[in-house]
């Protein structure tokens, strides 16, 4: 079979599978299961780099865990947010415009990334330090943080616009050119902590 298979891919095809459960929820309206199907997909996706980096890969292994790595993040942090906020806004046919640039700017960024991630690993072995951009990932903790203000809002309708808002902001932050300091293994576990806060918060909101 085609491709490169080690224990290195299980974390990001496990997020795969999150996304695609998540995905499935919102076919059925499920929305918040989707949400909980996010927070799952970034749990994997911060372990996927640290389990590929303890294993010595060839050149082709590393580029292909660089691709497979984003294709998962454009399923799980682009399309499945994106359906999310569809569902939200009752399918309304307005709202085709903002999900298609949100999942647009999603994918620029994530190509842009593979890019330069490419070229760098070509002139150092080193980790990167840097991101330029809001990165991908952070769709795992900003849209969980969204849903959690859903008992505010007076209607559905009202919660919908707010998700939208705060997802045309998302999008366009994917593609402005800032730099952002990578996390190190202190920032990872902070943003652990979060995510357990905000699953607990979810789970507490839904009983």
């Amino acid at each position: 079979m085609i491709g490169y298979y080690n224990y290195t891919v299980i974390a990001t095809y496990l997020g795969l599978f999150a996304a695609v459960f998540g995905i499935a929820n919102v076919v059925q309206d499920e929305l918040f299961m989707g949400i909980v199907c996010v927070i799952f997909a970034g749990l994997f996706d911060m372990f996927d780099g640290k389990i590929a980096r303890m294993r010595q890969s060839t050149e082709d292994e590393r580029a292909f865990g660089i691709q497979l790595d984003s294709l998962t993040d454009l399923v799980a942090f682009g399309v499945l947010p994106a359906a999310i906020g569809y569902g939200l806004n009752g399918r309304a046919e307005w709202f085709i415009v903002p999900m298609f640039f949100y999942v647009l700017t999603a994918l620029i960024r994530l190509a842009y990334f593979n890019v330069s991630e490419y070229n760098r690993q070509q002139e150092t072995s080193d980790v990167r330090h840097f991101y330029e951009g809001l990165p991908v990932t952070t769709a795992a903790l900003i849209f969980p943080l969204v849903w959690c203000f859903k008992p505010l809002f007076a209607s559905g309708g009202a919660f919908g616009l707010f998700y939208t808002a705060v997802m045309v902001l998302t999008a366009v932050l994917f593609i402005t050119p800032f730099k952002l300091k990578k996390p190190n293994l202190k920032g990872l576990l902070l943003f652990m902590v979060l995510g357990a806060v905000l699953f607990g918060v979810l789970i507490w909101q839904r009983i």
